[in-house]
């Protein structure tokens, strides 16, 4: 569960570039939202090793497309409730 951290490219002094990551999606019990895990490699402050760390967001799926297990990407957004402020893109991979 490694992350791909990707910007979108905007023109100097615009708005500020949305967060884009991909994850695997753990949950989709909810309607119109799945959970999805963002593995995050991140440098230990005293050892200097990268450490393998996930975080779970929620993320909006408008269609319930996305199922338990698929690669997708997900954007920043506005909130859409307390815990949502992210929207799924696109899905990149299926579960098998």
């Amino acid at each position: 569960m490694v992350a791909e951290k990707t910007t979108e490219k905007e023109a100097p002094g615009s708005r500020k570039t949305k967060k884009e990551f991909v994850g695997t999606v753990k949950s989709d019990k909810m309607d119109k939202t799945v959970v999805v895990a963002i593995g995050i490699t991140a440098l230990h402050p005293l050892y200097k090793k990268y450490v393998r760390r996930v975080k779970t967001v929620k993320a909006h799926n408008e269609g319930n497309e996305a199922k338990a297990g698929d690669k997708v990407r997900i954007l920043e957004c506005r909130p859409i409730s307390k815990e949502k402020h992210w929207n799924v893109v696109e899905i990149l991979e299926r579960a098998k």
